[in-house]
């Protein structure tokens, strides 16, 4: 019997099994995936971003449609592991996602050693899962060394998270925290607060250094204690009658801005 036939032959077709209940509980439970400092990856890209930046997942999860897709069998090989075969609606309850991407993956929520040379940045209450995947997945491509998140932020290994992230997460130091403004008081850089007015004007700025960006919650913005806890205050030009852009593209405009003057571009 060939290593696939004899993995298609052992799937696991109950809700009671152990196994799934505890991958159903780390997709699901934010404290559990703390306690246990494991995560639930989704899809081929993620996977392939993991073991890309050297991550070796703790166990591989295949649907049994998963199983017949040849980009799926390739990263299995890739892997050279023996992946636990589940039912096709059995993966759709463990995987989040609303069209299961037939293969997942147990990981590590490993500690990514920091660069000091490059920015940091602090989030305050940002709860939408879609805008923290957006601002990591930013924060990777404009050379962000560290992610600092309060506990008011959506989990950054929640599915929905790491989705949106698109691979950011295995780029970064990312942590969640308590007290965020210790963790801003510590920064031995400069504190800079996106404000949406009232602040200097993004391009006046000099940046030099490294720079500790924050951003606040959706709707409030940064808290007035994290407001005055940064050195400098910085605002957005947008045209006459708009109030506000979201947190994620004020996110993108500002590391963007940081990393073009530091790169010549």
């Amino acid at each position: 019997m060939t290593p696939i036939r004899a993995q298609m032959s052992n799937v696991i077709r109950s809700r009671d099994n152990p196994r799934v209940k505890r991958w159903a509980k780390l997709a699901s439970d934010s404290r559990f995936r703390r306690s246990e400092a494991r995560a639930l990856i989704e899809g081929p890209h993620l996977l392939a971003e993991a073991l890309q930046a050297g991550l070796k997942p703790v166990t591989l999860i295949v649907s049994e449609t998963g199983m017949k897709r040849a980009e799926i069998r390739r990263l299995i090989e890739r892997e050279k592991g023996e992946p636990v075969v589940l039912g096709d609606h059995l993966f759709g309850i463990v995987a989040d996602a609303e069209t299961p991407p037939g293969i997942a993956a147990e990981i590590e929520i490993r500690t990514v050693a920091v660069d000091e040379a490059k920015p940091a940045l602090f989030l305050e209450g940002v709860q939408d899962p879609g805008n923290v995947g957006a601002i990591l997945r930013s924060a990777a491509a404009f050379g962000v060394g560290e992610v600092v998140l309060d506990r008011a932020c959506a989990d950054p290994w929640s599915s929905k998270v790491l989705r949106a992230g698109m691979g950011a997460h295995f780029k970064l130091g990312l942590r969640q925290v308590a007290d965020l403004k210790t963790e801003i008081a510590r920064f031995p850089g400069t504190a800079v607060c996106a404000v949406p007015d009232g602040g200097m004007a993004l391009k006046s700025v000099e940046l030099q250094g490294r720079v500790g960006w924050i951003f606040g919650a959706e709707g409030k913005g940064v808290s007035g204690e994290l407001a005055r806890a940064a050195a400098l205050k910085v605002t957005i030009p947008m045209a006459p009658g708009t109030e506000s852009i979201n947190v994620a593209a004020a996110a993108a405009i500002c590391l963007y801005e940081d990393y073009a003057r530091n790169n010549n571009q």
